[in-house]
């Protein structure tokens, strides 16, 4: 197909193209039917994590060996050399059919570390990473998070040390979603420890098979594993898999950060429908104050909607979107907040019950994992420093 179609006309030929390859998606019926879980982060086993990603891996390469893959992206990678718009145009139809659900693992690998490649990487890292990430046949992982720099990420204490053509990396990261299945992972660490923090940072790409490379399941509250603590014990990296120039990891670091905004703004929505269902099949009549707190609940989730819409719209524009991507992430996070807050107030008593009664006790799994997307994708506070400083010219914090 030459030239960019029309929006209408690309959705029309997803849709065509997608009756080809997958089965309509059935609806789950009535209400009281079908999957009630409502969970934020998956509760699988390894083996389930494994299995459902292979299928998520054999889908996602179907669609770019077919021409539906990387559509933003050039030729040279598989790509169409679209608007970035129209991979969320391509989702919207992709919604309607029966494949394989993407777990965190293949957004982080196909538009955060492949967009960092593409911008950072040397011309043999493009050719060597690209394609292969973009068809999932290799998957990523972000190694950035520690103990002692969540948060203010530039506090990071994995140390990496030159030796000759390679790096040896010490440290120890924490909260990696994905790193049982991830093939690499991308390691901000730490170059030169007499600079000022921003300034002595290096990132890597690291074989999650390497030696020296531990992950261990990190148990969370829900009874799930879907974040890992990855141990890096003098592992060796050569000079080759090092992403950006020493000593500018920051700004490589913020290229990903950028991506991961611009994904988050979506949380929560269906989980907030759900709610709203709850509320208008609740087998008692509401009362004043929870009628209240349903109509805000709505009105929110299509606020949100709008957001997203104007983030849309600024990639439409070719600008990237600042302020619309951490007011999106904000809002998602208080969506999800004020869906557990009507859900609790609806239920009541069957919420902490598991009598097996259909969309009761499942919302445990919303309540207990809501609360971790105001630390995740960076946190409610950074957010707010963002909008204070880019948007009110409010004064940035002072350098530590």
């Amino acid at each position: 197909m030459s030239g960019i179609p029309e929006p209408e006309e690309f959705r029309a030929e997803a849709r065509q193209w997608l009756a080809t390859v997958a089965r309509p998606r059935a609806a789950d019926g009535a209400w009281g039917s079908g999957s009630d879980s409502v969970a934020v982060f998956e509760n699988w086993t390894e083996e389930q994590e494994r299995e459902h990603t292979a299928r998520t891996q054999d889908w996602e390469r179907t669609r770019h060996d077919q021409g539906w893959g990387a559509l933003n992206w050039q030729a040279t990678y598989g790509g169409r050399d679209l608007p970035a718009y129209y991979e969320q145009l391509y989702r919207s139809e992709e919604a309607a059919f029966d494949v394989p659900h993407r777990t965190e693992i293949f957004p982080v690998t196909q538009q955060l570390v492949a967009s960092a490649i593409g911008i950072w990487g040397t011309e043999e890292q493009k050719t060597r990473w690209l394609r292969p990430m973009l068809r999932t046949d290799e998957l990523a992982c972000q190694l950035f998070s520690e103990t002692e720099a969540g948060s203010d990420l530039a506090a990071v204490r994995t140390k990496a040390v030159r030796d000759g053509d390679h790096w040896v990396l010490d440290g120890h990261k924490v909260w990696t979603s994905g790193a049982r299945v991830a093939t690499w992972g991308v390691a901000v660490c730490r170059t030169d420890p007499e600079v000022r923090k921003h300034a002595g940072i290096t990132v890597f790409l690291v074989r999650m098979d390497a030696p020296g490379v531990t992950v261990r399941p990190i148990q969370q509250m829900t009874g799930g594993a879907s974040f890992n603590e990855v141990y890096l014990d003098g592992v060796v990296v050569p000079d080759t898999d090092r992403l950006g120039p020493v000593g500018e990891g920051w700004r490589v670091t913020l290229s990903v950060l950028a991506a991961e905004r611009l994904d988050s703004g979506n949380l929560g929505l269906d989980n907030a429908d759900r709610a709203m269902d709850l509320a208008r099949n609740l087998p008692r009549p509401l009362t004043g104050a929870e009628q209240q707190q349903a109509a805000d609940l709505y009105v929110r989730a299509l606020v949100q909607r709008l957001i997203g819409l104007r983030i849309t719209g600024a990639l439409v524009a070719g600008r990237e979107p600042g302020a619309e991507a951490s007011v999106g992430k904000l809002y998602a996070t208080e969506t999800m907040r004020r869906t557990s807050d009507l859900v609790s107030e609806l239920l009541g008593p069957r919420l902490v019950a598991d009598t097996g009664e259909w969309g009761t006790y499942a919302w445990t799994e919303h309540l207990l994992g809501a609360p971790g997307y105001s630390i995740a994708g960076g946190t409610d506070e950074i957010q707010h420093n963002i909008l204070a400083e880019r948007v009110l010219g409010l004064p940035r914090e002072p350098v530590r």
